[in-house]
């Protein structure tokens, strides 16, 4: 299930990067934060006022980061699609890493998001020379990047999530991972030369306070 929800999550976002920025989509996948804890109610879980003006803070600095224009309706459902299967994801992945080892719940999902993926890809290929032809597509930077984005984005992270969140809960982890938007900056800015606005700098500030107002007087939720 975990795989399968990751999957799901990974795919629905890839999709919609097609049709719109990059920008936008950070955008829309950033109400997952808030989407945790609001999932959370029904599995049980009880929900502060300070942990929704927490995520509500900074999905709001998200969106100050990163928000454009240029709405496709079908791409923008398939990205919030995937922000409420990668919020799922984090409640159920909470609820079972305290059981499982890390290693062993990483290797499950990277096995399960490989067997579906397959499959997947041959019935998308069924009725097209996609497959035929993927041979001749192939470059060295691409392969470099599909190894990248397995190895490292993929099965490193899919290890380290499942080993933090047997001591963080679903709420707690939602609101670090608000802060992917501004490595994401600081990386283009470091790698690529890009500037950083005002509008991002003070984004960037809003999910920093959101993280240290919910540390603020101690969390004492622990993983379900």
């Amino acid at each position: 299930m975990l795989g399968a929800l990751v999957l799901g999550a990974y795919v629905a976002q890839a999709y919609g990067l097609q049709f719109i920025s990059s920008n936008r989509s950070a955008f829309l996948t950033s109400p997952n934060v808030l989407m945790v804890p609001l999932f959370g109610l029904a599995f049980g879980n009880r929900v502060s006022w300070r942990i929704l003006f927490s995520t509500a803070l900074a999905c709001l600095g998200i969106g100050l980061m990163s928000w454009e224009g240029d709405a496709h309706l079908l791409a923008d459902a398939a990205t919030l699609l995937g922000a409420a299967g990668y919020a799922l994801y984090v409640i159920m992945l909470s609820r079972c890493a305290g059981r499982h080892s890390a290693r062993h719940l990483a290797a499950t999902q990277i096995v399960s998001m490989a067997v579906l993926g397959c499959l997947w890809m041959v019935m998308d290929s069924a009725n097209t020379d996609r497959m035929q032809t993927l041979g001749g597509r192939l470059s060295p930077n691409l392969v470099a990047s599909l190894v990248y984005l397995g190895v490292v984005a993929s099965a490193g992270m899919l290890f380290l999530q499942a080993f933090a969140q047997r001591y963080v809960s679903a709420d707690k982890a939602a609101l670090i991972y608000a802060m992917e938007p501004i490595f994401a900056a600081l990386f283009a800015w470091w790698w690529l030369s890009e500037g950083l606005t005002v509008k991002a700098v003070l984004g960037g500030a809003m999910v920093v306070g959101a993280v240290v107002l919910y540390e603020w007087r101690g969390s004492k939720i622990s993983p379900q």
